[in-house]
């Protein structure tokens, strides 16, 4: 860098040749005396040393010599001043480059050095050379460190020491040297200066590791070819790449100042390696928590096993990843496994498959498929050597030895070769699955991740998987699921959006759109709260399939503000081995509250919530259904609630603690609550009224108690006298059990409000 080239600055002072008028004798300001004319100054014009020169003799203690000429400071630019001299006779001086500084209004910028180091003139003849370094910057080497007040200066030299003594000048020079300090000028450092060869082959780790140590707060640059690095590398300074780097699989690379999927990928020279790389580095170090992938879209063309990636089965700490697109590339490594085998299933070993052929080709984390085997139980692990699979949960009816099918599905984040992760999120990032992977597969035990404002879009199989209990505590927020069947008719879909195995998951203001179910859910205590899905189709009088799925009695789980489209509550326990009630929870725990229910073009045997027992003699136990509306659109359905029988009913004797109220109900010809208020009218005087409950009472249950009876104005007897009696009542009557008997000892008749219940509330 040149200034007076690239700005067209004019640093040189006139040479003595073009007149001594144009040196002062003082600081060089307008107005100061000059040389011309001096009879202590002469032109000399063929010095053997210099040509033409300057001589002057030393007739003060400090003998000025200033150019009038007005030299440009400015910041960024370092001057240098030279200047040769030689004694001619008499005593000999001391000489000195000086400097007079001036600022913006012509005056002198007091407190600043304007003198350098002076040099003795030891013999005649001698050329000495003297020079000084002018900037506002204040760096070592710079000999006159001014400020930024200082515009100008008036440069020259001084003769200093005994007077009397004759001395010949060169012409003064003063040149741009900033390329002497543009290695310490510029903010970066490059990795070729400490050894790096970037030829692909030879491990440049050391001069990496090298200029780090070095950079001292500059940027590192990485300049073209290709860096091997072959063992673990963490840069701390700022990073920047016009190359690539090769690493084995196994070494990473820790970036703390450029933490981001730019760098990665510049790096590594694509996206998809720059982002397993970044995302590998975030288990391993902790100068920062979260991978922003900046809004970038980033191409997989395989699914990512990320513990394989990370090279680690369990992890704890906190992790996000966030901001950005994971693309889906069709190709083979998508094809999902397809593996048949034989295996033996016992109720008292009811997570083991014993005897399994070929149970080395078997995936973890595969779905078992077949005959008594409930939906989304999947493969936790295997021992090959005893013949052995370990399953996330019972099957409800396959003891004995029958044909299984495994099927692992594959997905686009896989963390299922993690025995324990917890505390990983993943935020605002869209999983394009476009029908060719699966989303992600959750780690095998670990509790708290967490999706936030995360689109999973056409999932080819499963949105989010939970194959063992790395779904505890979980968090799904503000969520999209957009299925890939959304033209197939809601019977024939096969995705599902998610399930769930684990207990205390949280699923809040999601929106799920035509997948074959939105949420398979085993355990307890969870709470589902203003999330929309639904899962209608454009069939007239179409079938609907469960939105959300119970897959055990005692839930202990809230479903409320939802908006339930097209698609039902079912409650059963697939997921026992033992499924008949024997002394355990029974259907219990489950809080349906405030919930909009919907239907459209619809059969009118359509239901909003079923129970499915798997198993004989199980009751309710705690359930309430209150201030949710059901409404229809072009059809009229019959009711809204229903026992599937396939397998059992419910024991309708010992019901406890149901409550149904407070429900609209809208093109529904049965409504339903529990406790019924009846108002029976007795018209023909006897001694037992029979009250009827009808179709009110919920699935069809049988009334256990009768709560009040109260008389709306006189009961009397057959000749109208009023009498004044008071009955019991006998529950549980007539052909269906939902009728209620009032007996009141004698025949009488009149008007009665009689609250009927069809349980206990104990």
């Amino acid at each position: 860098m040149n200034k007076a080239i690239t700005d067209g600055l004019v640093l040189m002072p006139p040479p003595f040749s073009a007149g001594l008028n144009l040196w002062s004798r003082e600081d060089g300001t307008p107005g100061s005396g000059s040389y011309a004319g001096q009879p202590n100054a002469a032109l000399v014009t063929n010095d053997q040393d210099f040509g033409g020169c300057l001589e002057l003799q030393k007739t003060e203690a400090t003998q000025k010599l200033r150019s009038f000429a007005q030299t440009p400071i400015q910041p960024g630019l370092y001057l240098q001043v030279t200047a040769r001299a030689k004694a001619v006779s008499g005593n000999l001086p001391s000489v000195r480059i000086a400097a007079w500084a001036g600022d913006v209004s012509g005056q002198n910028v007091v407190g600043l050095p304007q003198t350098g180091p002076s040099v003795a003139l030891t013999s005649y003849g001698e050329v000495v050379t003297v020079s000084a370094i002018i900037s506002p910057a204040n760096r070592t080497g710079v000999t006159l460190p001014w400020s930024l007040q200082s515009v100008y200066a008036h440069v020259g030299l001084d003769l200093t020491g005994a007077n009397g003594g004759v001395v010949r000048i060169d012409d003064i020079v003063v040149e741009d040297v900033t390329n002497i300090f543009i290695r310490k000028l510029m903010d970066w450092v490059d990795v070729r200066d400490f050894g790096a060869l970037g030829d692909g082959t030879t491990n440049d780790a050391p001069a990496f590791l090298a200029a780090d140590a070095a950079a001292a707060g500059r940027e590192i640059l990485v300049p073209s070819g290709v860096f091997r690095l072959t063992q673990d590398v963490t840069i701390n300074s700022r990073i920047r790449f016009e190359g690539t780097l090769s690493m084995p699989a196994n070494r990473k690379l820790a970036l703390t100042r450029n933490y981001d999927l730019d760098t990665y990928g510049q790096a590594f020279g694509s996206e998809l390696e720059g982002f397993k790389r970044a995302l590998q580095a975030l288990f391993y170090f902790t100068d920062y928590v979260t991978l922003d992938l900046s809004g970038r879209r980033v191409d997989l063309t395989e699914p990512i096993d990320v513990a394989a990636l990370a090279g680690l089965t369990s992890f704890t700490s906190r992790r996000v990843v966030r901001n950005g697109s994971l693309n889906a590339v069709a190709g083979p490594a998508w094809t999902t496994e397809d593996v048949t085998s034989v295996a033996t299933y016992s109720a008292a070993a009811n997570t083991t498959l014993t005897g399994v052929a070929n149970v080395a080709n078997i995936p973890v984390g595969a779905l078992v498929i077949g005959t008594g085997v409930g939906r989304e139980v999947y493969v936790t692990a295997k021992n090959v050597g005893a013949g052995t699979l370990t399953i996330s949960q019972p099957l409800y009816a396959a003891v004995g030895t029958r044909t299984y099918t495994f099927r692992r599905f594959k997905y686009m984040l896989d963390f299922s070769g993690f025995d324990l992760l917890s505390r990983f999120e993943l935020e605002d990032i869209e999983f394009n699955c476009l029908g060719v992977g699966s989303g992600v597969m959750l780690p095998m035990s670990g509790a708290t991740q967490r999706f936030m404002s995360c689109t999973f879009n056409r999932p080819k199989d499963r949105g989010i998987s939970s194959a063992g209990s790395g779904c505890q505590g979980m968090f799904v927020d503000m969520c999209q699921f957009l299925s890939n069947e959304q033209s197939v008719p809601a019977v024939d879909r096969t995705t599902i959006a998610m399930n769930v195995q684990a207990n205390d998951t949280k699923l809040r203001n999601n929106r799920i759109v035509r997948f074959a179910h939105f949420a398979i859910m085993n355990g307890t205590g969870h709470l589902i709260h203003a999330n929309h899905f639904f899962q209608g189709d454009s069939v007239t009088a179409g079938v609907r399939r469960a939105g959300l799925v119970f897959t055990q009695t005692n839930v202990s789980t809230v479903v409320t503000g939802n908006y339930i489209d097209n698609c039902f509550i079912e409650w059963g326990n697939e997921h026992d081995s033992a499924p008949e009630e024997n002394g355990e929870f029974s259907f219990g725990g489950l809080n349906i509250v405030g919930n909009v229910f919907i239907a459209s073009d619809c059969s009118t045997a359509f239901r909003w919530i079923v129970v499915k027992p798997y198993g004989p003699g199980h009751f309710l136990s705690g359930f309430t259904v209150t201030g949710n509306s059901f409404r229809c659109f072009g059809v009229i359905v019959d009711r809204v609630d229903m026992v599937d029988t396939t397998f059992a009913s419910l024991d309708f004797t010992r019901s406890r603690n149901v409550r149904v109220e407070g429900n609209s109900f809208n093109k529904v010809s049965q409504w339903i609550m529990n406790p019924v208020v009846v108002t029976h009218t007795q018209n023909t005087a006897a001694e037992t009224w029979n009250v009827s409950a009808g179709g009110f009472v919920p699935f069809g249950g049988r009334i256990r108690m009768v709560e009040a009876v109260a008389p709306e104005g006189i009961i009397t007897n057959a000749s109208n006298a009023a009498r004044y009696v008071f009955p019991y009542s006998v529950p549980g009557t007539g052909s269906l059990g939902n009728e209620a008997q009032v007996r009141w000892g004698e025949a009488v008749k009149g008007k009665a409000q009689v609250k009927m219940r069809m349980d206990v509330p104990a």
